[in-house]
């Protein structure tokens, strides 16, 4: 008499677990040189669009993480460096109306901080219309809309460059202006990649 041995379900279970756990080691190694080439093209192509702005090394460091989000898209890219430098601005705003607060400031000292929380307000809205008026390029006169965004840009450029500006004839303490102009600088130079990046558009 002959026996015949049927496969439980459960046995069958257990293979089809291990034959779609063994596909999907496959498919991650089959993937991984691929998304490998990607990243390294995405990165080469982010260093030759730096290359072109003023502070090229501080234009890698501030958008190297950002890579997957715009790839080799230079509309997105430079979407993309609006968006580290205003929330950059953003930061030092907040920053600077900390200092504004602190205890034993000079007249001289309160009076620049105030100057530099407005000009910083200004330049952050003027980043935000720019960015904006950049997600909603369209139709015919586009050239036009980039070219406010590029006078908006500067102006905000302008601002940050006022703020620190503040301190050349005065006296201040060497804590407050290293601290508010490291970060104005910081933001300026943001500010003028991005600046850079958008001027190489065309449509």
């Amino acid at each position: 008499m002959e026996v015949k041995i049927i496969p439980s379900s459960s046995s069958f279970n257990v293979l089809a677990l291990l034959l779609t756990f063994l596909l999907g080691i496959s498919n991650v190694l089959a993937d991984a040189p691929a998304a490998k080439i990607s990243s390294k093209n995405y990165t080469n192509y982010l260093q030759k669009a730096c290359h072109s702005t003023t502070y090229p090394q501080l234009c890698l460091e501030s958008l190297s993480s950002y890579t997957s989000t715009f790839e080799t898209d230079y509309l997105k890219l430079c979407s993309t460096a609006l968006t580290v430098t205003l929330k950059a601005a953003s930061n030092t705003s907040s920053l600077v109306k900390a200092l504004s607060k602190q205890r034993g400031l000079s007249k001289t000292e309160a009076g620049i901080i105030k100057d530099c929380i407005e000009e910083t307000g200004d330049s952050i809205d003027e980043l935000k219309r720019s960015l904006d008026a950049f997600g909603s390029l369209k139709g015919s006169d586009i050239q036009f809309q980039i070219s406010n965004i590029q006078t908006w840009i500067s102006a905000a450029i302008t601002d940050e460059n006022t703020c620190t500006q503040g301190f050349d004839d005065r006296k201040i303490s060497d804590e407050v202006m290293r601290k508010i102009r490291m970060e104005i600088v910081n933001v300026a130079r943001l500010t003028s990649n991005a600046l850079a990046l958008i001027n190489k558009l065309s449509y």
